[in-house]
């Protein structure tokens, strides 16, 4: 018997995305403590939704509890950027392909560029960006597979917020992005995929030299070994 998901009450729900998007957007800095009895006050409500939203994000991998240290916004590291790029690279360009192929709208994808474009903060270009990587695998037609990406989703993002922090580089990105739209509704699925494994190798090694994530041919090793 499939079990049915409990729903988040609207209160935790609320300030549970609210945290999300300061971390996401750089309010929120890694290791900057998250003190429930303050953010309960910033927010209007009771300790309760505060700490069932941090015990959800702890689960995601977007903040960190510890006995001593209480929670804290998760530290970004070039072990971290490696685990989650590697996902990323393994499995991201083939949903797309995977989409491409099957014909999947990809208008979302672009109105989540026009959004990126007409961005006028940091927080919205940062979301637009989010969304754009979602709307290019989310339609692969396996379901799992988009669950997956969407696990590593929000930390993703978070290593994004910190390299865009200290090396901000949109307009570069945002010329790799219409590439890859260019190429995927074009229907070139091959072309598309290598593009936006190109573009999310070359972030991570500009962001984090040290992470030395896969290159394509050691990713198709990889593939080749499975």
């Amino acid at each position: 018997m499939t079990s049915v998901p409990t729903p988040i009450p609207s209160r935790t729900q609320f300030v549970l995305e609210e945290i999300k998007r300061r971390i996401l957007t750089g309010r929120l800095t890694p290791g900057q403590a998250l003190v429930e009895t303050d953010l309960a006050a910033q927010f209007g409500v009771s300790k309760t939704p505060v700490r069932e939203a941090l015990k959800t994000l702890a689960g995601t991998g977007l903040v960190v509890m510890s006995q001593y240290k209480g929670v804290t916004v998760r530290m970004v590291d070039a072990d971290m950027a490696r685990e989650v790029y590697d996902v990323r690279l393994l499995l991201e360009p083939e949903a797309l392909k995977r989409a491409v192929t099957r014909g999947a709208s990809l208008d979302a994808a672009q109105a989540a560029l026009t959004r990126a474009d007409e961005a006028t903060d940091t927080a919205e270009r940062s979301l637009a960006n989010r969304e754009f990587h979602r709307a290019l695998y989310l339609p692969c037609g396996n379901p799992l597979l988009g669950r997956m990406l969407d696990e590593v989703r929000d930390q993703a993002a978070l290593v994004s917020a910190v390299a865009w922090a200290a090396d901000p580089s949109w307009e570069r990105e945002a010329a790799e992005h219409r590439e890859i739209l260019r190429l995927a509704l074009a229907g070139d699925a091959d072309g598309a995929g290598r593009a936006l494994h190109a573009h999310i190798a070359s972030f991570v090694r500009r962001a984090f030299p040290e992470a030395e994530p896969l290159t394509e041919d050691q990713v198709q090793d990889q593939e080749g070994q499975a």
